[in-house]
Formats: structure tokens, sequence, C-alpha cells
């Protein structure tokens, strides 16, 4: 299989999102992990109608964080925010699931010394 590389991490987001700031810094903290460029996008709906995840109706929402690999391809990875136990956002599940979804489309991830939490 071939290994794909991530060119950029690209965060969609409302600056008037009541997590905005959550999100900013999951995306902040992948593009670390994968020592990556990140590009923030603002209310950027055009963008999400053509890359990112939709409802039913074709209709994309915000935040979402997608990734540009460097075949040219944009894949989301996160558009919605994992809940923990106390239906709280979970910042480690979602990092975690991003990172499980690069794998999942051929892109060699680092190896977490333990699961993020």
């Amino acid at each position: 299989m071939i290994e794909l590389k991530v060119k950029k991490i690209i965060l969609v987001t409302a600056e008037h999102h009541p997590y905005h700031k959550l999100w900013t810094r999951l995306a902040e903290n992948l593009s670390k992990l994968l020592n990556t460029p990140l590009e923030v996008k603002v209310e950027d709906y055009v963008y999400l109608v053509e890359h990112g995840d939709k409802d039913e109706f074709g209709m994309a929402w915000l935040p979402q964080i997608l990734v540009e690999l460097e075949d040219g391809s944009i894949q989301w990875l996160l558009s919605k925010l994992p809940l923990n136990n106390a239906l709280q956002p979970d910042e480690g599940k979602a990092i975690n699931e991003m990172l499980e979804k690069l794998k999942s489309i051929g892109v060699e991830v680092p190896e977490q010394d333990q699961p993020i939490d």
C-alpha cells in the first residue's frame, strides 16, 4: 500500500462558535503531532460543501477539521466532537479519532507512547 503524506491540516471554523477555541486547540495539536502546517478558514461553507462532512441534504456545518494530502486530495477528519461519560467534549478521543481516520486512508502517523486523554 502506498503511504500518503499530509500536506496540511485545515480547520474550518467560526469565531462565534461556542467551541471555537477547543476546535482551534485540537487542530493545532494535530498539526504539531504530525509536524505539518495548519490553515484556518473562517466560515468557508463553499469549501466544506466541496470537501467536508455533510448531512443528507448536502449541507455542511462548522467547525470541521480536514486534511490535504500530498496527492492533492482532501478528506475530512473530524466534524463532530466525541463526548466523555460526563457528556463533555473529549479532546483525547477527538485526536485519537483523527489519527485513526488518517491511518485508515493510508497515512503513516507517529506512534503514541500512551493514549491521549
